[in-house]
């Protein structure tokens, strides 16, 4: 289960329709509805300069978050749209759709690299690099992994990790089908720079020197 689920601050909206929308809006907030669940939809504001902030940091869509509404229990949510001002490209509306511990959602999962002690090409000056530090999953709401763990036991220069040499948790499975890469461990730029030297080297040696022989 994710350690840190983020908690979202929201208020009750009363009253609805366009008219409550727009009082709301002057007020500096941005209109909102939560859905889905067992109970009825529940009208809400939220900070709109919280959400902007939210929304700007990325993923929005994609994180799992607790929303906190003063009256109401802390029920886990998902953004499932923010509607945007034509002009203006701000939001004016979002929807959030509660969660039960049986539903599948797209989240992305930070991925953990650990032994590199014991990676040979690392002891070489190889570099680790993380293609993907987090990966997107599909998961069930109720099992949600806290991250993904790569052990680099063995692993040399030149070596890759894909996301079928990760254990994943049961029921979860990446969102992209193909066998993909997540890091890689690549050759130290000083041992990269004579490799290149000893293949110049190589090359101009097999170089024939042109009229020696008409000498």
């Amino acid at each position: 289960m994710a350690g840190e689920i983020p908690d979202f601050h929201a208020e009750v909206r009363t009253g609805t329709g366009k008219g409550a929308a727009r009082q709301a809006r002057r007020a500096g907030m941005v209109p909102g509805i939560v859905f889905g669940g067992d109970t009825d939809p529940l009208p809400i504001n939220v900070p709109f300069n919280v959400l902007l902030k939210a929304v700007k940091a990325g993923r929005f869509k994609s994180t799992l978050l607790n929303l906190k509404v003063e009256g109401h229990d802390d029920v886990r949510v998902i953004c499932r749209d923010v509607q945007r001002h034509v002009v203006k490209d701000l939001p004016t509306h979002i929807d959030f759709m509660r969660l039960r511990r049986t539903t599948k959602i797209n989240l992305f999962i930070p991925v953990e690299f650990i032994n590199e002690d014991k990676a040979p090409g690392i002891k070489r000056g190889g570099v680790l690099n993380a293609v993907r530090p987090e990966v997107e999953l599909i998961v069930t709401a109720g099992d949600i992994p806290e991250k993904l763990t790569v052990d680099m036991t063995g692993l040399d220069v030149g070596d890759t990790i894909n996301i079928s040499d990760i254990t994943l948790p049961a029921g979860s499975k990446p969102t992209i089908d193909r066998d993909f890469v997540v890091a890689n461990l690549s050759a130290p730029s000083g041992l990269k720079s004579s490799d290149n030297e000893d293949e110049g080297e190589t090359e101009a040696a097999e170089v024939p020197v042109v009229g020696a022989d008409e000498e």
